[in-house]
């Protein structure tokens, strides 16, 4: 819509002209159980540098009846359009504005979600505001460096629940049957991450103690979700955050309270909202799952409460140095995990290698790869960025910066950074500056080239050896490959501090006997250490994982991974190693097929869950998207009995019996597959240990629907078992998965020709329609999508049309046929910068498999 889309340029003009100072919001949830709209009254209190200037405030409502400009009644029709109400003839100095609103419940994540619990049949609320939407609840001026106190009042049904930011200065029951909730102000924070949380939740109660400071914490979920809450996991994982970053960061938590709230259908994994976190309730586990997801919801809590200092106690000036918030949230939360007193995981730089790198190292070579410090012209802009590099290459590239200046000067610099600038905005050069300061380096060329350029590098060892098997010379070979088409940008060699790790083969296993740790720069960096040493078993570049490149093994170092990727001691140096294999697959340079041999190679000895789930993940994608269309059953097959295999010999009840388990589920292929999935659910077969529960259940009738032999009935007493609001989006799924022209018609409809789906219901729609055996199914849908999602991109929220022109993308359909109605689309149909984005990086998908596909036929 015109007007909604804050621009850069007018978010500097507004901070030029406004000091605010506090925002006091009056919230009538009182009928929050129905549902509709709700009165939403704002008072905010703001200066103005100049008398008779004009600027405006955001708000996206329904209905606005009231707004009073120092004392002054205003003419709303006059100036409330779109989302912005015009501020005409402010006063110089302190001026005082009263808007009077109708907001909007909505069943989005965006603004203030409402959701019915099929358990309870009682609404459960919760805000989530970042980017800009916080104007869809008060009237704000949405912009992260104009800075307020918040006063929140809310009047919500008798026995609910409100939680803020802050502590509760009172709560009475003004009227019969309705209580009216008091906050004390916050101190001076942006509006995204001011949260309101209301409903009838269930919750538990702990503090933190810790010389004399004691913060009190809390919590929160569903009543239908109580029973699975493991809240002494939770506090102990808070706990050990606490400790951890207080020490790193020396400045204590700068809130009142900590709150962690489990909330219905969050978009996002979770939100750092000051001093009252929401997270997404999936992470609550109603069912046994690996140590891999707890491992991941450790990470998630600790990302977040790292948060409360570089994002809400420090904040960005303009969403260009967003990745800063991200980034520094991502590498500290790692950190805490891998180096904190008792922690479960000290093996998270692993996971980190595994998961986040290969997540950036698949942004960056898309078409929108863009810096690390991207060029954000406006809200549209920032809302697409929440991706791989803003999160994952820059957490890579400050553990780089931490390895350039040292973790002791890293810390020091980041203390005093806190300290100068709390409760303030910041710029990138505020932290860059703190870090000169405390490391002797001057970062002005390192930041130059690791946050202002795009694309990745590829580090290759050249080496020589004698006749005897002496090293006679060793280089570390720098390039920088040309970035995507459409990338704007040069390919750029960088400074890397790298470790080369030196393995050989004693009893079977492959052992580190000497590591050396060096500065790489330009194209070729010699390496005068290990000439005249007898040349290792496997030559490992960026050992350790200390910097953000693509990493590929001499032939003599490859041969060996190839036959003992599983023999390594330590599971970093594996994941290193799988992590390359499995870019090497992704760019055409390792045929699917030798992809599956190596993974079917090496997957029994590898220890680490998360590492043998993502590689699940990875050969599944693989067979169905890279492999020739020839081969591709033949390679499922294998697969598939492969992980039958896996599932019987693997021990009862351990982790990775489950992760075979979910393995060969969404796999399962033949009739006596299939069989034996429908066995397990009805109990009339068994393997030792393996309890199908209530999620493995799931994973089972939705295959079982894929593949036609469940249906309508089927699924329907599935959900009869599990009536929550997770069993409704499994039925979701398991209907729009069925192979039949009907279920895929009925599940197109929902989603694109209405809009009444809340965003996890559509979501788990989405998941199913879109099933990799059903191509010819889909086929016709290519047409569809292209004829519809400019239409929905311009009629739905940002989270909802963002689900479906991804989701929805004809990504299966690999052919130059699909290249060229996507080219054509752009070409013609003037999408906005958001979804040329978004449509040009699924293109670039189909573009990678078909080199990929064609690079497997070769090899067969």
């Amino acid at each position: 819509m015109p007007g909604t889309n804050l621009t850069r340029d007018e978010a500097q003009q507004r901070a030029r002209l406004l000091t605010v100072d506090s925002y006091e919001i009056d919230l009538d949830l009182s009928g929050a159980q129905e549902g509709g709209t709700y009165r939403s009254v704002t008072t905010v209190r703001f200066a103005s540098a100049e008398a008779g200037a004009e600027t405006f405030i955001d708000l996206v409502a329904p209905a606005v009846h009231e707004v009073v400009l120092n004392g002054k009644s205003l003419d709303v029709a006059a100036i409330f359009r779109d989302s912005r109400i015009a501020l005409r003839h402010l006063a110089a100095g302190p001026n005082e504005l009263k808007v009077v609103a109708d907001c909007a419940y909505t069943n989005t994540g965006e603004g203030l979600h409402r959701f019915v619990d099929p358990v309870d049949q009682q609404a459960y609320l919760y805000t989530q505001f970042e980017v800009p939407d916080a104007r869809r609840v008060f009237a704000s001026f949405e912009q992260p460096d104009l800075k307020a106190t918040f006063q929140f009042t809310v009047k919500a049904p008798a026995g609910w629940t409100v939680i803020s930011n802050s502590p509760l200065q009172h709560s009475d029951g003004a009227e019969p049957g309705d209580s009216v909730w008091r906050f004390e102000p916050t101190p001076r924070i942006s509006s995204y991450i001011t949260a309101l949380i209301v409903g009838p939740y269930h919750s538990v109660h702990s503090s933190y103690e810790k010389d004399g400071q004691s913060v009190p914490l809390g919590i929160y979920c569903r009543p239908s979700l109580a029973e699975f809450l493991d809240a002494d996991a939770i506090f102990e994982v808070t706990r050990q955050g606490f400790d951890w970053f207080q020490e790193k960061f020396d400045y204590a938590y700068p809130f009142a309270k900590y709150d962690q709230l489990f909330v219905p259908e969050f978009n996002a994994g979770a939100m750092e909202n000051a001093g009252a976190v929401t997270i997404r309730d999936q992470y609550v586990f109603r069912s046994k799952v690996t140590d891999a997801a707890y491992e991941r919801r450790a990470e998630t809590i600790l990302h977040e409460l790292a948060h409360m200092w570089f994002g809400d106690l420090v904040t960005m000036e303009w969403w260009n140095d967003l990745w800063l918030n991200e980034s520094f949230a991502t590498y500290t939360s790692v950190a805490c995990q891998a180096y904190a007193e008792g922690s479960k995981w000290p093996n998270a730089w692993t996971t980190f290698a595994n998961s986040e790198k290969t997540w950036a190292y698949r942004q960056d070579q898309l078409p929108s790869t863009h810096p690390i410090m991207a060029d954000i012209r406006d809200l549209d802009d920032v809302l697409v960025n929440f991706d791989g590099i803003t999160y994952a290459k820059g957490a890579s590239v400050l553990k780089q910066l931490v390895a350039y200046v040292g973790q002791d000067e890293f810390f020091r610099g980041v203390q005093a950074y806190f300290k100068a600038h709390a409760f303030g905005n910041t710029r990138l050069s505020d932290l860059l500056g703190a870090l000169e300061e405390t490391s002797g380096r001057d970062l002005t060329s390192w930041s130059k080239a690791w946050l202002e350029t795009a694309g990745i590098n590829v580090l290759r060892p050249e080496l020589e050896t004698a006749e005897d098997g002496t090293l006679t010379s060793f280089a570390v070979k720098q390039e920088a490959p040309a970035l995507p088409k459409g990338a704007k940008g040069e390919p750029t060699l960088r400074p890397h501090r790298i470790a080369i790790g030196l393995y050989d083969l004693e009893d079977g296993k492959l052992v580190r006997t000497d590591r050396i740790e060096l500065d790489v720069d330009g194209e070729l960096t010699a390496v005068p250490e290990l000439v005249g040493r007898r040349r290792p078993a496997v030559v490992l570049l960026n050992d350790d994982d200390l910097s953000y490149a693509k990493v590929r093994l001499d032939a003599e170092s490859l041969a060996m991974v190839t036959e003992h990727l599983g023999d390594f001691t330590e599971s970093l140096p594996r994941a290193l190693c799988w992590a390359s294999a499995w870019d090497m697959t992704r760019d055409g340079e390792l045929a699917t097929r030798d992809y599956l041999s190596l993974v079917l190679s090496g997957i029994a000895k590898e220890s680490d869950i998360g590492v043998v789930q993502s590689l699940h993940r990875q050969v599944k994608l693989a067979i169905d998207l890279y492999a020739a269309p020839d081969w591709r059953e033949a390679g499922l097959a294998q697969w598939t009995e492969a992980a039958l295999t896996h599932l019987r010999a693997a021990e009862p009840g351990s982790d990775h019996q489950l992760a075979w388990a979910r393995a060969f589920a969404a796999a399962a292929r033949t009739p006596q597959q299939l069989d034996l999935l429908t066995g397990l659910l009805e109990g009339k077969e068994t393997i030792e240990g393996l309890a199908v529960d209530t999620e493995l259940r799931w994973a089972f009738v939705e295959r079982l629907a894929a593949t036609g032999v469940f249906d309508e009935q089927e699924i329907t007493a599935e959900y009869e078992r599990d009536r929550t609001a997770a069993g409704e989006r499994h039925a979701a799924t398991a209907r729009a998965a069925r192979p039949t022209a009907e279920a895929k018609a009925a599940a197109w409809a929902s989603v694109v020709a209405s809009d009444k789906l809340p965003n996890a219901v559509q979501e788990a729609v989405i998941g199913g329609f879109v099933q990799t055996d059903q191509r010819e199914l889909l086929a016709p849908y290519v047409g569809e999508f292209f004829a519809a999602v400019k239409g929905v991109w311009e009629s739905r929220s940002h989270e909802m049309a963002q689900q479906i022109a991804v989701g929805l993308y004809p990504s299966l359909q690999v052919s130059q046929a699909t290249l060229d109605v996507t080219d054509a689309w752009l070409a013609s149909a003037e999408p906005n910068a958001a979804l040329r984005r978004l449509v040009s990086e699924s293109r670039a998908g189909v573009e990678r498999a078909l080199k990929a596909q064609a690079a497997d036929a070769a090899a067969g």
